[in-house]
Order: structure tokens, then sequence, then C-alpha cells
């Protein structure tokens, strides 16, 4: 009899995504509205991707196991 397979956590699957190098990223929040008051340099930080921590790469993992 065939395995059963895994199913992908929708929440996960729409803000997290895996890199060419095994990594887990994700775009940054608080990019949408309200960008008048929000500092050039903050907002420059804002644009660069982020990554998984290694202590929760392992939950990422079972969160998204075809990834």
């Amino acid at each position: 009899m065939a395995k059963q397979k895994l199913k992908s956590h929708s929440g996960a699957k729409k803000r997290f995504f895996k890199t060419g190098t095994g990594k887990f990223a994700y775009r940054k929040c608080s990019r949408s509205h309200i960008l008048v008051h929000k500092s050039p340099r903050r907002m420059r930080r804002l644009k660069e991707t982020g990554y998984v921590t290694d202590t929760l790469t392992e939950q990422m993992r079972h969160l998204l196991p075809y990834d």
C-alpha cells in the first residue's frame, strides 16, 4: 500500500519560500501603506529578504514538506 502524502500548511505556503541553498525566506511586512512617516533607512531594510533562523528551520520543514 502506498504511503499517504503530507499536507503543506496553507498559511506557511503563502508566506515562506525555499531558497536555492535550502534556507527558508520570507518578505518583510509593513510595506503596503502608511509609508510617509517611515524613514528611508527603515524602508531599505524592509525591502531586504528575511531568513528563518536555524532554530526554526526544522519546524518549517514540517510545515512545508515538499518545498
